[in-house]
């Protein structure tokens, strides 16, 4: 009688933070991801290389930190950012003059004055929503919608949104939703899995941890999306230097045990 097979263990969200992305370096045989703190990169010829020509368009580092943010979201893909501001920057250049944006009404400051005093210009247009009602944000809907910008908890008021409503809502009008995770961080609460296309990160907050570090990330499952989003990370060059990217790395590190004591104080 053949033994019973037990099947691998899918790793847990502590050991995702620590090992996703983050093989031992092959040169000298390194634990910790090294800060690859060049800008270029040598080439046997032209267009013939091991994976990196320039620092903008891709680095190890940077590689490292977003095959980490996407398994810690259970995403396909990740895209490390500059800034959290950076990253939302990128996801309204996929949008066209004429297009609409339903946003919530309590989101974050930076990312409601991006949209009403930068990207009105282009004409973009945005309607802000009370998003804890579904019902609103599907009464706010038009034909020319095309984003539909959620954020739960919120910030500052901490509104809650029903993520899988919201996200249906914005599907069955052809568009896509996003959402910023940013305060909730992927330890409690995973937005693709509840039909988000586009995760948006502050890593600057809780990922990085340590009030060191500015960035922003992007993590999402449609590789289209993706080739469209990561075309742009590198045209306009929001990108986190190498540095900034083994920081906000060495923060996720340690999410799991600071959202856990972050939660219990909050709580009492």
């Amino acid at each position: 009688m053949a033994e019973d097979v037990v099947p691998p263990r899918k790793p847990g969200f502590e050991t995702l933070a620590i090992h996703a992305g983050q093989d031992p370096d092959p040169t000298a045989g390194a634990v910790t991801v090294p800060i690859f703190q060049t800008s270029t990169f040598a080439q046997e010829a032209v267009g013939k290389h091991k994976g990196y020509d320039y620092a903008r368009t891709g680095n190890p580092t940077r590689t490292a930190l977003e095959t980490c943010l996407a398994a810690l979201e259970g995403g396909a893909w990740g895209l490390a950012f500059g800034s959290g501001m950076a990253a939302t920057d990128a996801v309204t250049h996929t949008l066209s003059h004429g297009d609409h944006v339903v946003m919530g009404d309590d989101v974050y400051g930076g990312t409601y004055r991006l949209f009403a005093r930068v990207y009105d210009r282009v004409g973009i247009e945005i309607t802000p929503v009370d998003m804890r009602d579904p019902r609103d944000v599907a009464k706010a809907m038009r034909k020319r919608t095309k984003l539909v910008w959620i954020e739960s908890p919120t910030n500052p008021l901490l509104k809650v949104v029903d993520i899988a409503a919201v996200a249906e809502i914005a599907h069955k009008a052809g568009a896509l939703a996003v959402v910023d995770n940013t305060f909730a961080s992927p330890y409690l609460q995973q937005p693709i899995g509840l039909g988000a296309d586009i995760v948006l990160h502050s890593t600057t907050k809780y990922i990085g941890g340590h009030s060191d570090v500015v960035g922003g990330a992007l993590v999402g499952t449609d590789e289209e999306l993706r080739e469209k989003l990561a075309f742009i990370q590198n045209a306009a060059g929001g990108v986190p230097g190498p540095l900034d990217a083994w920081l906000v790395l060495r923060g996720a590190k340690t999410l799991a045990v600071r959202m856990d004591r972050h939660s219990a104080t909050a709580m009492a």
